[in-house]
């Protein structure tokens, strides 16, 4: 059953993961695809999370953990980025 479990997560994460690279190719604007960005970092997550179930082995753990606290300084830096009008140029 845990086996079954793990096949659906994988397939779910990556009907996601793809989704979410549309949007970030496509994505209107910028906040879209910072977004973006921030989804496939937890997604990324996601898998090794679901990897680590799948293999035993715990010290993936501290991988997803180094990945999610990166990625939500990245969010930090994208959001101070955003409000400072960066990245826009005004004619």
């Amino acid at each position: 059953m845990l086996e079954v479990s793990i096949f659906v997560s994988y397939v779910i994460l990556s009907i996601a993961l793809g989704l979410t690279f549309v949007r970030l190719v496509i994505g209107p604007s910028l906040p879209d695809r910072v977004v973006a960005l921030e989804m496939i970092a937890t997604l990324t997550v996601g898998f090794i999370a679901v990897y680590t179930l799948s293999s035993g082995v715990t010290a993936f753990l501290d991988v997803a953990m180094v990945l999610a606290l990166t990625a939500f300084l990245a969010a930090v830096g994208f959001a101070r980025l955003i409000t400072k009008g960066g990245g826009v140029h005004h004619d």
